[in-house]
């Protein structure tokens, strides 16, 4: 059994979404929330059991274009601490589950809104995924190699990254307040507000440094693979090995891991020459496998190392010592993050199938008999994981 999280006893209300809104839930669950998602009604599927995003939670089914559906979720979010959403502006509202409604009925509610765009702006309506979204806020342009378009890096950083991670920072942040003042607020997450603050660093450049976040082009900078000394190499067995040897003591290190003496080399920062060093790099380290040159920089502080195949990760020992993969269900899948020393997060439940825990959760938090929970369920109101 989990011990306490640092979120324990906390309810959190998700209405079920995709991709960000369900991650940020995911994170509260992790840390010991209470979350139970509010999924539509309609045929259960087993395969929810395999969407890790839903981890960590219990399942109500309710139709919420029904009114005692609505009346249904309106009641459990008299109940909870938090709600959160991931649907575009207005939404909510025409279900009439909005933020006014809802904290006029209980006003010290967290209302945390996941969405794109935001919820004001002239793109508040507009569809759009990650890719958009880190489009417009910044990131999208600046990932890639020099001469080639960008590289759209999964979609970590708006959908996860900018989104549901920034969410989940927001709903702490009120839920503190709303403990301390009694008063709820409505927390407007937006995938291209977050994205643009991950990009804070990068801001440097437009101010006049033309150090390490230079604003020339992508690619051509330390950080966006323009350095030899912060770039993946191909390796002799067609895989791949990492390196971000930046501070001098670092490069001198990589350096003598490579075979090389500094005075083979122009100086580490000449922009110039990165070019060609970066080929020189890439010579040697086509020269043996991965794994060879693993050992070849084991307990040195050249910042080396191996790029990991979904695969390996768990496998690799460091990741197998600190813990950091849990198999649940059967699935290998990473551990709840950060780590807190007193009241560490866990994996909790398996994801849920749609419905499954309806009369349990509306018996728990709602006090409903099992007389009341099948009149709700033959007026069509709600739906369980039975059907």
């Amino acid at each position: 059994m989990a011990g306490a999280g640092p979120l324990d006893g906390v309810r959190v209300v998700e209405i079920a979404s995709i991709g960000p809104g369900p991650f940020a839930a995911t994170m509260l669950a992790d840390m010991g929330a209470d979350v139970v998602r509010v999924d539509r009604t309609g045929p259960p599927s087993d395969r929810a059991r395999r969407n890790l995003l839903g981890r960590g939670r219990r399942s109500v089914m309710a139709d919420l274009k029904h009114p005692r559906g609505v009346e249904v979720a309106l009641r459990l979010i008299d109940q909870a601490e938090v709600v959160l959403e991931g649907f575009r502006p207005g939404v909510m509202e025409r279900l009439g589950l909005g933020p006014d409604t809802c904290l006029a009925r209980n006003p010290a509610l967290v209302y945390g809104r996941m969405t794109g765009y935001g919820q004001t702006g002239p793109l508040r309506h507009a569809a759009g995924h990650d890719i958009n979204y880190i489009a417009l806020g910044g990131p999208l342009g600046r990932i890639g190699r020099a001469g080639q378009p960008p590289t759209p890096p999964l979609n970590l950083v708006g959908d996860f990254g900018g989104g549901g991670m920034l969410l989940a920072f927001g709903i702490v942040c009120a839920l503190l307040t709303a403990r301390g003042t009694g008063r709820g607020q409505v927390v407007d997450a937006a995938m291209v507000d977050g994205s643009a603050l991950l990009m804070l660093p990068f801001f440097a450049g437009r101010s006049g440094d033309e150090g390490a976040f230079a604003s020339g082009e992508r690619g051509t900078n330390l950080l966006d693979s323009g350095a030899p000394f912060y770039d993946v190499y191909q390796t002799a067995d067609d895989r791949w090995i990492s390196v971000g040897a930046i501070e001098p003591q670092f490069y001198l290190q990589l350096l003598h891991g490579l075979g090389l003496h500094p005075d083979e080399l122009p100086p580490q920062l000449d922009r110039a020459s990165w070019p060609a060093t970066k080929a020189r790099f890439a010579e040697i380290f086509r020269q043996r496998t991965r794994d060879e040159w693993g050992k070849q920089f084991a307990g040195t502080d050249a910042c080396v190392a191996p790029v990991l195949d979904l695969e390996e990760i768990e496998l690799d020992p460091h990741n197998a010592a600190r813990d950091t993969f849990v198999t649940a269900g059967g699935i290998v899948q990473p551990a709840p993050a950060p780590r807190l020393s007193g009241t560490p997060g866990s994996l909790r439940r398996l994801p849920p199938v749609p419905g499954e825990h309806t009369a349990e959760v509306l018996g728990e938090w709602l006090g409903l008999d099992a007389a009341e929970i099948g009149q709700l369920r033959g007026a069509g109101a709600i739906a369980t994981g039975e059907q």
